[in-house]
């Protein structure tokens, strides 16, 4: 008999068991997994270290990129994906890698929810068997010779209660080409599995899944090109995996730049615009407020619907482009007023004389507290945070939240007033923090030790034109240390503007490098030198990942202190005036 038994809601219906790997924080699965292993590799993770394969996983949900989906289809296809994922909250990321694997290559694992409470009860089992909707935990594992049932095909898309229009009908009949109606077929079940009674015509569409995490990305992309799939909205595309026009000059290995390459290429054959950037928010194209989008990426959907005030969920990747095939998204989530509204209410006691570190630090701490809960930010009115500033924030905020946006009192367009943020109602939770509280998160972003450098790493996401501006100012006149390199990356409409604007000559002498269409948490060796120890980054994102992605370990400050170590050969692990402690004047 189990020790503990419940009834699970199935995302993705099937049986497993399996030896169970808990934790109470979310994962990543871009980032956080190695795709080729299964290998939990977020270093700030409590998995750390522990691989997942054949283990039923248990998490409260996922977290950070929109591309978990896709290295959870590697996994599925290679073989090193867990029995089965057992979540406190629905994930729509981890759902839809099972759904794609399911639909497209007739394998799969199985996915359920089943609530906070039922969820902790996990916490001192050590096996789990998944079995017709129900999830059962043993202390030790039964010796009763038990197999899965058989697996059957998921619910038919179409079948459940999301309101169809007759285009939408005739594209699921095959009507308008297999890569349509597999699109639609995917469109449908997620709706389902979201609640969404309808579905809506969008305007636009970025694309996450031009990241190369492996066969299966380049597989499911290809397929969609066989089948004759052409856009159906205008659509962007994030940054992909080398810098297109210049890999086998940067030293890429062509195993992994041709395919990288060839992925771009494929998304372009469906009609998608060659932007490559991870900051679609800077390019002419970007949304109005109010404008109903489906955008991928994490930062990009963070930004978007809470800075441009555009609407759009936190797609995964493989649905971006099934909805950019259909033009059709499900009626849920934050295209909807009650699902933008903040449930908890952040008070920020804000240090003086700040500078540019604050912003992605913040970002990060609350992202951290948030977990699924949208927050309202109260005590920056007077900072007057900056496009670039949000961006920072934001960034660091989806790397550590599951929330798909934030609300800045009086700073973001639908946080007026403290009432129109919470939508009239009371916060669910109220968090107080001073620079005090932002203590443990610098610590947990700066986890390199020693004050060697040598590499500095700018552009996570991709730099802007403004702060192209910004560290040219920071470099005229200066030249960096020979042993350091100084690493930009930023898509080409802003590497042309800051060209154009005589920014890039003035980098160039400093000793800076400019990168275009991909950025750092894609980049690796050679780029990154073999030989380089400890790395810097202005990027509370690129700090969180760079340990895990690239194996070193990170000094993260504002622009000045990167530049100031650039030119220095070292990092001086001296914390900003204003979050250090009275009585601990100079500690890391």
């Amino acid at each position: 008999m189990p020790d503990f038994s419940t009834p699970a809601r199935p995302l993705v219906a099937g049986d497993a068991q399996g030896e169970l790997l808990y934790a109470d924080v979310g994962l990543s699965f871009w980032g956080g997994v190695d795709p080729f292993s299964g290998e939990v590799i977020d270093r700030h993770h409590p998995l750390s270290g522990q691989v997942i394969a054949g283990r039923v996983l248990a998490l409260p949900s996922g977290r950070g990129s929109c591309t978990g989906s896709s290295v959870l289809l590697e996994l599925i296809l290679n073989g090193h994906a867990p029995a089965a994922l057992v979540l406190a909250q629905p994930d729509e990321i981890l759902s839809l890698g099972a759904l794609v694997a399911q639909a497209l290559f007739k394998r799969g694992l199985p996915v359920l929810c089943i609530g906070e409470q039922a969820f902790a009860n996990l916490h001192d089992q050590r096996f789990v068997r998944v079995e017709g909707g129900q999830v059962a935990a043993y202390a030790v594992a039964p010796d009763d010779g038990w197999q899965p049932a058989p697996a059957e095909a998921d619910a038919q898309a179409g079948h459940g209660p999301v309101k169809l229009s007759e285009h939408d009908r005739a594209l699921l009949a095959g009507t308008h080409g297999k890569a349509a109606q597999v699109a639609m077929q995917i469109v449908v079940r997620m709706a389902e599995l979201q609640g969404a009674g309808e579905l809506i015509d969008i305007g636009q569409a970025h694309i996450d899944g031009c990241i190369y995490t492996g066969p299966a990305s380049l597989r499911f992309a290809r397929q969609l090109v066989d089948w004759g799939a052409a856009v159906r909205v205008p659509t962007t595309l994030n940054a992909i995996s080398v810098d297109q026009r210049r890999w086998r000059a940067l030293g890429v290995d062509p195993a992994f730049g041709e395919p990288a390459s060839a992925l771009g290429d494929a998304y372009m054959a469906m009609g998608a615009q060659l932007s490559f950037t991870c900051a679609p928010y800077l390019l002419d194209s970007a949304p109005a407020a109010g404008e109903q989008v489906v955008w991928a990426e994490s930062n990009a959907v963070v930004f978007a619907n809470s800075v441009l005030g555009a609407r759009t969920q936190k797609y995964p990747d493989f649905l971006d482009i099934c909805i950019a095939l259909t033009g059709r998204a499900p009626l849920s989530g934050c295209h909807l007023d009650a699902g933008r509204q903040a449930g908890l209410r952040v008070e920020v006691r804000l240090p003086e004389a700040i500078d540019d570190a604050f912003y992605p630090l913040l970002g990060y701490h609350i992202g951290a507290l948030a977990g699924r809960q949208i927050p309202l930010v109260c005590g920056l009115e007077r900072a007057a945070p900056s496009r670039d500033d949000l961006k920072a924030f934001g960034a660091a905020f989806a790397t550590t939240s599951a929330a798909p946006m934030f609300h800045i009192l009086g700073v973001t367009p639908e946080a007026a007033s403290v009432e129109q943020a919470l939508g009239d109602e009371p916060p669910q939770r109220v968090v107080r923090l001073g620079a005090e509280d932002l203590l443990a998160s610098w610590r947990e972003l700066n986890s390199a030790a020693s004050p060697e450098l040598d590499l500095v790493a700018l552009g996570n996401p991709h730099f802007s034109l403004s702060e192209c501006a910004a560290l040219a100012r920071l470099c005229a006149g200066r030249r960096k240390h020979p042993q350091v390199a100084l690493v930009i990356t930023c898509g080409r409409h802003a590497h042309q503007q800051a060209t154009a604007a005589g920014h890039v000559a003035v980098l160039e002498a400093f000793g800076a490098q400019f990168v275009t269409d991909t950025c750092w948490c894609m980049v690796g060796e050679p780029l990154v030198p073999p030989s380089a120890k400890p790395l810097m980054t202005n990027s509370g994102k690129y700090a969180h990942y760079a340990p895990g992605l690239v194996g070193r370990r990170v000094h993260f400050a504002g622009l000045a202190a990167c530049v100031d170590a650039a030119c220095n050969g070292r990092v001086d692990a001296v914390l900003p005036a204003w979050l250090t402690p009275p009585i601990r004047q100079g500690a890391r």
